[in-house]
């Protein structure tokens, strides 16, 4: 692959009216969603697509100045400079090449992350074959292209809300209902329960990184007796109890016999097989978007292997993410669910009495021309090459980047 151009295109995506959600001791301040659309093109007139950018949980953009802007300048420049003119034989050689930048860590490795899955949806192209199919012959597995998906959604609101959300995302026909508490200790404990006894066909995962970055955190003694109250109540997992890099405080959880799950705000591919070889999650969340690409995530897919980890790629964000991480779902093997992030007016989704969304997030889903195949909570992958969807480019235009964060956490005084 001769590279001809890398661009990197900073989109923002307008919550309006802003939205504010209460949580225990604060309120969370909504006021967009922004997404890096990452562009390669080869001298043959071929391109690339990856969406990209510093948006795990640990929100590099809202706690050390980072934002999507920011990021789609370090593509233009940097990654541009490093790219350009280069002939690519070996997706790898790319990785080299940014390696050899003089971008910090984290940067780089986002920078890898999305030039690693352009360059896998170029190949695919130029092969005439789905990604999934590239990665199938590297494992030496066999490709499964209808896979399960769990909905990812509910965020800071009356136990009841969880409770309606979670009977509509039930009746799509969805593995899982993973939502985000926060709202006081007791609170929490009360959406357990009236969640365990409201659903009977779909698996409750609680993600509760709000724990954690509470002016005012529960605590090690509330956080420990809420894990084990889910547990007990039947929860799936529980995702992200402590802070990242606190691996001591998983494998102390870990303890209690609660499924755990995390690895999504690692900020590297050894970070996160550090964490599964912890033994502490019994769920490994990386994210080609996150985690050097395909390639990135394959140590940490082979370390889930060797033990009793399952690999659930962390996915949230648009359509294009959604296909990204589904390929890899397809052909690693040991891989088979996938995050489905929920947000309003979703078009592949069936109606249901009331919207599941957690917000408005319109780019999600108008970066694709077309929609994916999502039927009964599975989504079914196609054998069109590459990522086997095309980016509509119109978005450039329609969804112009704002500046500032696209979220904030207000505390109460």
């Amino acid at each position: 692959m001769d590279i001809a151009t890398v661009r990197g295109h900073a989109l923002s995506s307008p919550i309006d009216p802003v939205q504010d959600r209460p949580f225990h001791g604060g309120a969370r301040r909504l006021r967009k969603r922004d997404v890096v659309l990452v562009v390669v093109e080869t001298r043959d007139g071929r391109r690339g697509f990856s969406t990209a950018g510093a948006s795990s949980s640990a929100m590099r953009e809202y706690f050390e100045g980072d934002s999507q802007g920011t990021f789609a300048d370090v593509v233009e420049e940097s990654v541009a400079d490093a790219l350009e003119g280069e002939s690519i034989a070996e997706i790898r050689d790319a990785h080299d090449l940014l390696a050899a930048t003089d971008l910090p860590a984290h940067l780089r490795t986002e920078a890898v992350s999305a030039i690693d899955v352009a360059l896998y949806d170029l190949r695919g192209k130029e092969l005439g074959a789905p990604i999934y199919e590239l990665l199938a012959d590297e494992y030496g597995t066999e490709p499964e292209t209808d896979m399960p998906l769990y909905a990812s959604a509910g965020m800071y609101m009356e136990p009841e809300g969880y409770v309606e959300q979670a009977e509509a995302l039930e009746e799509l026909g969805f593995f899982g209902y993973k939502y985000r508490p926060g709202i006081g200790p007791d609170e929490d404990r009360r959406t357990i329960d009236l969640l365990a006894d409201a659903v009977d066909d779909i698996e409750l995962m609680l993600d509760v990184h709000t724990w954690w970055k509470l002016r005012d955190s529960y605590g090690r003694d509330t956080v420990r007796e809420l894990v084990e109250h889910a547990a007990e109540r039947g929860a799936y997992w529980v995702e992200e109890p402590v802070e990242p890099d606190d691996h001591a405080g998983y494998v102390e959880l870990a303890e209690s016999g609660a499924p755990l799950a995390g690895g999504e705000s690692e900020e590297s591919p050894e970070g996160l097989v550090r964490l599964g070889r912890t033994g502490a999650v019994d769920f490994l969340q990386g994210d080609v978007r996150h985690h050097e690409g395909y390639t990135g995530c394959r140590d940490a897919i082979e370390c889930c292997a060797d033990g009793d980890v399952e690999f659930v790629p962390h996915n949230f964000g648009t359509w294009l993410g959604l296909q990204a991480n589904a390929h890899l779902v397809a052909a690693a093997p040991g891989v088979g669910l996938l995050e489905y992030p929920v947000f309003e007016n979703d078009p592949a989704l069936a109606e249901t009495e009331i919207d599941p969304g957690m917000y408005p997030f319109d780019l999600a889903f108008d970066i694709v021309d077309g929609q994916p195949t999502v039927e009964n909570g599975r989504l079914l992958l196609s054998d069109a090459p590459g990522l086997g969807i095309d980016v509509d480019l119109d978005v450039l235009d329609e969804y112009p980047f704002v500046d500032g964060p696209w979220t904030e956490f207000r505390y109460d005084e």
